[in-house]
């Protein structure tokens, strides 16, 4: 008999027996395992990999496991006839077992369906499930999250960040302590899966927010013009706010042609003077003009841009970040004061314009998160005339709008990658002025430190040298983490050896 899905859109309705493979078994991929089991589905894990905490794991709850290739549909999967398959958010739509599972007619998932399907295993002292906010964009996801659920919680709300920030909203869902607000980071990835689910299953967001949107995942995508689609699903059925980008066009149009709640509202934020429904800045002041009863001709104040600038929160992706997080924050009634009390003990996570050392009248930052072109013209705007180290692995995005733009004020360039000559060819064509050097691959382990003594060699009193690579790291490191604390640390060990201004000739220019 064929299971009416419709009907599981409750923890409390019956779940047992229905048969759901699960793809993936990272971090996501058991949270869907763990959760299905505890609901009584029958649950097969297929994975080219997997921990040995989860490998052994799995048996415990009740789950069975295949480990190996995923290159074609394995058998074990056509055997198990599954009437849901729910994919971690690696797999594109591409591969070859999504493509089975949506020629056969099977249900296709992503992780956060099922938690909005179970999301009332956990109720308020109304009870009623938690609200979610809903939080996109190619750049800011994670920033504008954590700065989001820290307004809410200075605010006296009990909230969780969670979804692509790394804590799976799954685990939110079943924390027993239980939340009145969940701020969920989405990426394109889980997008795309949101915008397969059926009416019935489909999120309901109390406000939402797609930061900005550029060119960024496209061979996942298959395009721009996909890609661009997944992100305007983060506006679908938003109830009270949908917040915007009013420097970001695409952002406006989102939520122009959004099928939203009746009586949602569209609220503009960017950094110039703001209109009755907007957040925005006047004379160094940020302030709040949508969520006041006189807005016609008053606004708010929420903080300053030199008291931001006292904590490191000044850069204007920042503060853009900022106005949008504080945007949600007022449409849950978050006062002013609350706002600006949690401004002044936020951090920004490391490896987003972390300033690593200042030495010898040179500055070093590393913006290692910085993995598209976007991120990067928004570091290099925030660091004019820096020595930039860029590159890496381009995910088939052309850097070359953003070396003809942004790059060309960069007084000059490092450039490392396997995809290096495309970069050397992008400044050769649109920024010939800008000195260039290169770093030749090799051990991994010598990259950074290759990096760093050019860039000393390159530096005069007052410079800044900025990792914004505007590409992926996995080419020549495990992560984008890797890559930044590789940065700091031959820094630091430079520095340890003496000034950072102390080097080696430069080298001979590229160009």
């Amino acid at each position: 008999m064929t299971r009416d899905l419709d009907e599981l859109t409750s923890w409390h309705a019956d779940w047992r027996g229905l048969r759901v493979a699960v793809l993936g078994l990272s971090m996501t991929g058991f949270s869907v395992a763990d959760t299905l089991a505890e609901l009584g589905a029958d649950v097969l894990v297929l994975s080219e990999s997997a921990s040995p905490e989860y490998e052994r794991l799995l048996p415990v709850i009740g789950a069975d496991l295949r480990i190996g290739s995923l290159g074609t549909v394995p058998e074990e999967l056509a055997a198990f006839e599954p009437e849901v398959v729910i994919a971690s958010p690696g797999f594109p739509p591409s591969h070859p077992v999504i493509r089975w599972t949506q020629e056969r007619g099977i249900a296709l998932w992503g992780d956060v369906e099922l938690a909005w399907r179970v999301r009332d295993k956990v109720l308020r002292p109304d009870g009623t499930p938690a609200e979610w906010v809903l939080i996109t964009g190619t750049n800011g996801k994670t920033t504008t999250t954590r700065l989001a659920a820290t307004m809410l919680v200075e605010g006296g709300l009990r909230a969780a960040p969670c979804g692509n920030i790394g804590v799976p909203v799954l685990d939110a869902v079943r924390d027993p302590a239980g939340f009145d607000v969940l701020v969920v980071e989405l990426s394109s990835h889980q997008l795309w899966y949101l915008g397969l689910s059926a009416p019935a299953a489909q999120p309901v967001p109390y406000a939402a927010v797609c930061l900005n949107l550029a060119d960024d995942h496209l061979v996942w995508h298959g395009g721009a013009d996909a890609y661009r689609a997944a992100k305007a699903v983060v506006y679908r059925n938003t109830r009270i706010a949908c917040v915007y980008n009013k420097s970001d066009e695409a952002t406006r149009r989102m939520v122009e042609e959004a099928d939203v709640v009746d009586g949602a509202r569209a609220i503009g934020f960017d950094l110039g003077i703001p209109g009755p429904s907007d957040l925005g800045v006047v004379e160094g002041i940020v302030v709040d003009r949508a969520f006041l009863a006189d807005r016609a001709t008053t606004a708010l104040e929420l903080t300053t841009i030199s008291d931001l600038a006292e904590h490191g929160l000044s850069a204007p992706h920042i503060v853009q970040n900022i106005l949008a997080a504080a945007a949600i924050a007022r449409s849950l009634d978050i006062a002013p004061e609350a706002i600006r009390s949690a401004l002044e003990t936020f951090r920004l996570d490391p490896h987003r314009i972390e300033i690593v050392a200042r030495d010898g009248g040179v500055t070093w930052v590393d913006d290692s998160k910085a993995t598209n072109p976007h991120a990067a013209r928004s570091s290099l705007l925030a660091f004019p005339g820096a020595i930039w180290v860029v590159g890496g692995d381009l995910k088939g995005v052309d850097l070359s709008d953003l070396i003809a733009d942004a790059g060309a004020t960069a007084r000059a360039a490092v450039v490392i990658g396997v995809e290096r000559g495309e970069v050397l060819a992008a400044f050769e064509r649109h920024a010939p002025e800008v000195q260039v050097w290169e770093v030749v691959p090799g051990d991994t382990e010598e990259v950074m430190n290759r990096v760093v003594e050019l860039a000393a060699g390159i530096a005069h009193d007052g410079d800044t040298v900025l990792l914004a690579p505007a590409a992926a790291s996995f080419d020549q490191f495990d992560s984008y983490v890797d890559r930044g604390h590789r940065f700091a640390e031959a820094v630091r060990e430079r520095i340890s050896r003496g000034s950072a201004r102390d080097a080696d000739s430069p080298p001979r220019d590229h160009s």
